[in-house]
């Protein structure tokens, strides 16, 4: 289902497209590629909304900073001092996080009016970035693929092409609350990451990975998340051809849980304490599968490069269930 959610200062339509299928309810905006709203059931058939959103168009505009459940493009997370070469020519970015670059810029694809065309169970939203966009080189063509499985599973496909050498790191940044309310810091966290890329007061990844074994960033057992994490893990399966499951988020209080399966090597845990306005502090938990922050700058990590004739593939899986209270 296709309807009008709203209209740009400048005029733009803004449509929201809902999907249905195996008991989940999930709806996605032409603007920003935002899941703006995700309905799931517990075990005894009651349903609330498990992703972070805002109620209006308005709430969007007024709040960008969260990029709640927007798409991030062209380079998810943070790159250092805004800028990175390539092939022996240095690219300088816009720098709207201190001296780094966040999310793609002051107007990366979490601001950007998509191209929305239904599928079988889904929606597939398009875009060309030009060359020179936020600074980056190359004119890149991107799909995003919404899909929901016999399950209820939600399924996100990214694809994308170029036309010159560029870098390319695309990831969601829905926020989760699998109570539908309240703190989310009393969920527990599973992840299969022995690892982390400890940070520096910028969250620039400082170092080498470190072994997670007695610190607070150890989650492959299960326990609460709480608060103060905004890192990325290293997942043990490292880059995968097809998606593999890496973490699940439990709510003890409904008995819902989330998993995640993926094929990117990494994933930013973010517990949302900086957020603030209608929603507050802890509010949701950020699970964003990813390659790694910096890594244009970081040869020993992951490439992040992508060249004319290659296709950038990723895929990631979130699943809904629950358990017996």
């Amino acid at each position: 289902m296709n309807e009008l959610f709203g209209t740009l200062p400048d005029g733009t339509p803004v449509h929201r497209w809902t999907l249905e299928r195996g008991g989940v309810r999930v709806r996605v905006l032409s603007y920003g590629g935002i899941v703006q709203s995700v309905e799931v059931p517990d075990g005894a058939g009651r349903t609330v909304g498990v992703a972070l959103g805002f109620p209006d168009l308005d709430g969007y505009l007024a709040h960008p900073e969260p990029y709640l459940g927007a798409v991030i493009g062209r380079y998810a997370n943070r790159i250092a001092g805004g800028r990175f070469s390539l092939d022996g020519r240095t690219y300088a970015l816009a720098r709207n996080n201190g001296p780094n670059s966040l999310h793609g810029g002051e107007r990366g694809f979490d601001k950007r009016v998509w191209e929305v065309t239904p599928v079988p169970y889904g929606v597939r939203l398009s875009r060309v970035s030009p060359h020179g966009e936020e600074g980056f080189p190359g004119r890149l063509e991107v799909t995003v693929t919404y899909t929901l499985d016999a399950s209820g599973a939600l399924r996100i496909a990214y694809e994308a092409v170029t036309d010159a050498p560029t870098v390319v790191n695309l990831t969601s940044h829905a926020y989760w609350n699998l109570s539908g309310s309240g703190d989310a810091g009393g969920h527990e966290l599973r992840l299969a990451a022995s690892r982390y890329t400890p940070v520096d007061a910028d969250l620039i990844p400082a170092g080498a990975p470190a072994d997670v074994t007695g610190s607070r960033f150890d989650f492959r057992t299960a326990r609460k998340t709480g608060s103060g994490y905004d890192h990325n893990f290293v997942l043990d399966k490292g880059v995968t051809g097809t998606a593999e499951e890496v973490a699940e988020l439990y709510d003890p209080a409904s008995g819902r849980t989330l998993t995640v399966a993926t094929t990117e090597p990494g994933l930013q845990v973010f517990t949302a304490d900086t957020l603030s306005g209608p929603l507050g502090p802890g509010a949701g938990i950020a699970l964003e599968t990813q390659h790694f922050p910096d890594s244009p700058n970081r040869p020993d990590f992951p490439s992040t490069v992508l060249r004319p004739g290659e296709v950038f593939r990723s895929e990631t899986v979130y699943g809904f269930g629950a358990r017996g209270r």
